[in-house]
């Protein structure tokens, strides 16, 4: 395996492909695809996906029953057949094919200087501008059946799927146009069977609004499908006696888009993605409704017969072509970011509400350090007060200075408590936290610089033992502030300390995306401009626990320093929680997502001076360190996590929910597939 070779970690690069066409003129038509096959060698494309009837032109009306074009057809197949015999990429190209005195609209499968099968149109529509039964008959029920091509004898059937014999996941299904507009598609029973890339050829005359409906279609279908869509439409060249053509082409995974051409191009074009295969087998195998649904669906007038090609994909480094986001909880989209910052906020104002409301209980208990954490669960706490017309004066809120307590967190403690109308104090801490570490005869008692997990949970266990018991004296909940971030890395003192709360509404928020819920709260103006203000002070803080005090420098603690960038550890955990891949294959992700800081999208809003970029062996290393903790020190405090409502699809890590894990796991199986397959560094250039 080459750490460095899309093709090696499980991507497939396709391309949906809209060839210039003249009408009725095979020869021309020919040479387009020729074209563009070259170009897609050449960018080491795998499967390229071409327009409906696209050798002879679809816009043909009954120039379809001419026996010369026929026989120009298939010349110009055979053309197409022997200029592939160098190319790599797989071609799906359309032409009218006679058999047995029927027509059939086919979609034929081309690879290096063969032709591996036929697969006809199953839904003929007849209905508006269409007229496709005059000069053609669906393919509906043929199976098991051979067809003449420019001179090969080849398999003929809605029954075929394709399969690469050397690379696992390589297996796409063909449907033509109407297909997939109609209830129980073609491409449904073919991914049941086993496709993982779904394809079709279309034409499609483009009317106001359409190009709309065929990207629901597409995403519906790899959504519903757990596959990728490829698909073609007729764009230049075809005869506008009626019909027009936008020559719209696009690729899809699990109902997202992952590229587009422009319509209405004046010319050839592609669009071309890498599609991520091992991840649709995985998410196929993580979800046991689609295997229920393809053991309902195992028919006979459904089964498939498979056609296998030798494909040689290459090894070496051809880059990585895909929408690849730096933080996989944080759209770059701004109108997505908006949308998924509203439900986030609302989830977790809903989840506090519900469960005030079932208990009866009228207060919260909650600790305000100024950190990013506590700032955003109070302003969610202060909204579901609201929303429940109880008196912001029932939310309790303690800063509890410790030995390491910045002046400027503090600052922002107190002023988020007075601007929200909180009941607040100020509990000092210290006192009892050097009485105990007296008693337990710690070295810092005795005078000496001793910063140690004891000295430092010493601090976090006493904050919350007293948020614990003020909740006994007011009859309140402790609510929780600790992120999924933090769950996941066990980055909490466990019992009486931070791990553990009445209710936690952050338990399912990713510290990478706090800070933005943070702003969208702000641009929202759901609080007064004071408490806006204090807002965005929070979000210019260093993360950091503030336990132990500052260096000769006069430094602070920082949190990232010691665990690791959390933009690594979510990039991590949301890939190994949520569609389980391999530690090197999150590597090669982060790396193509987090090498170059000028290259792709950032999040809206995300400040330019926090914009960077991580090399090969950086995010190796806090791969590692993710790895050790995730699996093998950090589940027993997950086992034990309180409630807290599920927000984002990346997962939550509750043991009622989407994790469930041994307590005493390790992470040897991890740790030897990240060291046996990612390199220390980059290749010199």
């Amino acid at each position: 395996m080459n750490f460095f070779s899309a093709y090696d970690q499980g991507f497939v690069r396709v391309a949906a492909c809209t060839p210039r066409c003249e009408v009725a003129d095979p020869a021309f038509n020919a040479d387009e695809v020729i074209a563009l096959a070259r170009q897609g060698h050449d960018r080491s494309v795998g499967l390229m996906v071409f327009p409906e009837l696209c050798i002879s032109s679809y816009s043909l009306d009954d120039l379809l029953g001419q026996a010369a074009l026929h026989d120009a057809v298939h010349a110009a197949l055979a053309r197409v057949v022997e200029a592939s015999r160098d190319l790599m990429p797989v071609l799906l190209v359309g032409a009218p094919i006679e058999k047995a005195g029927r027509l059939y609209n086919c979609a034929i499968a081309i690879h290096r200087g063969t032709i591996l099968g036929a697969v006809p149109k199953s839904y003929l529509p007849n209905y508006r501008e269409f007229y496709e039964k005059r000069w053609c008959v669906s393919g509906r029920d043929v199976r098991g059946e051979t067809i003449e091509i420019a001179g090969l004898t080849v398999p003929f059937g809605v029954d075929l799927l394709f399969s690469a014999s050397d690379m696992r996941g390589f297996v796409f299904h063909v449907e033509i146009c109407e297909d997939v507009w109609i209830a129980a598609s073609p491409s449904d029973f073919g991914a049941l069977s086993g496709a993982v890339i779904l394809t079709n050829l279309s034409a499609s005359n483009v009317t106001v609004g359409k190009a709309a409906t065929r990207r629901l279609l597409c995403a519906a279908q790899s959504e519903r499908c757990f596959s990728a869509y490829v698909y073609a439409a007729a764009g230049p060249g075809e005869s506008t006696t009626d019909l027009a053509w936008d020559g719209q082409a696009c690729i899809y995974e699990l109902g997202n888009r992952l590229a587009e051409t422009e319509r209405f191009p004046s010319g050839a074009q592609m669009c071309v993605a890498d599609i991520d295969v091992d991840r649709l087998l995985l998410e196929r195998l993580r979800t046991g409704t689609f295997n229920d649904a393809a053991t309902h669906a195992a028919r006979a007038d459904r089964s498939f017969r498979t056609v296998a090609f030798r494909f040689q994909p290459p090894s070496e480094d051809i880059g990585l072509i895909r929408p690849l986001s730096r933080f996989p909880f944080v759209p770059n989209n701004p109108e997505q970011l908006d949308q998924d910052c509203y439900e986030t906020y609302n989830i977790q104002v809903q989840g506090l509400m519900k469960r005030l409301q079932a208990t009866g209980i009228r207060k919260i208990c909650i600790g305000v350090s100024g950190g990013l954490d506590s700032t955003h669960a109070l302003i969610v706490a202060a909204r579901a007060f609201d929303q429940l017309g109880l008196p912001r004066e029932n939310i309790l809120g303690f800063t509890m200075p410790g030995f390491a307590t910045g002046d400027t967190t503090k600052s922002n403690a107190w002023s988020l408590m007075r601007s929200l109308g909180l009941t607040a104090e100020e509990i000092d801490i210290r006192p009892l936290a050097e009485q105990l570490l007296k008693d337990l005869r710690h070295p810092y008692s005795e005078g000496k610089p001793v910063y140690d997990i004891t000295f430092e949970n010493v601090q976090a266990g006493l904050r919350t033992d007293f948020l614990f018991r003020a909740a006994n004296r007011y009859d309140a909940l402790v609510l929780g502030t600790g992120d999924l971030s933090e769950i996941a890395l066990g980055w909490s003192t466990y019992g009486v300390g931070d791990q553990m709360s009445h209710y936690n509404v952050n338990a399912s928020v990713p510290k990478t995306l706090i800070q933005h819920l943070i702003r969208w709260v702000v641009r929202r103006e759901l609080f007064d401009a004071e408490t806006n203000g204090t807002l965005l002070g929070v979000l210019d803080t260093v993360i950091s626990p503030e336990l132990v005090p500052a260096d000769e420098s006069g430094a602070l603690q920082s949190t990232e320093d010691k665990i690791g960038p959390y933009a690594l550890h979510d990039f991590a955990l949301y890939y190994i929680t949520r569609f389980g891949l391999k530690p090197s294959k999150v590597a090669f992700l982060a790396w193509h997502a987090w090498r170059d800081a000028n290259a792709g999208a950032w999040p809206a809003g995300f400040p330019e001076d926090a914009k960077g970029g991580y090399d090969l062996a950086t995010i190796r290393r806090w791969l590692e360190a993710f790895l050790f903790r995730f699996f093998t020190t950090a589940q027993f405090k997950r086992s034990a996590s309180p409630n807290g409502p599920k927000v984002t699809s990346g997962g939550s890590l509750s043991p009622r929910g989407d994790w469930r894990a041994p307590s005493d796991g390790n992470a040897r199986l991890w740790l030897e597939e990240l060291r046996g397959n990612v390199p220390e560094r980059e290749p010199a250039s």
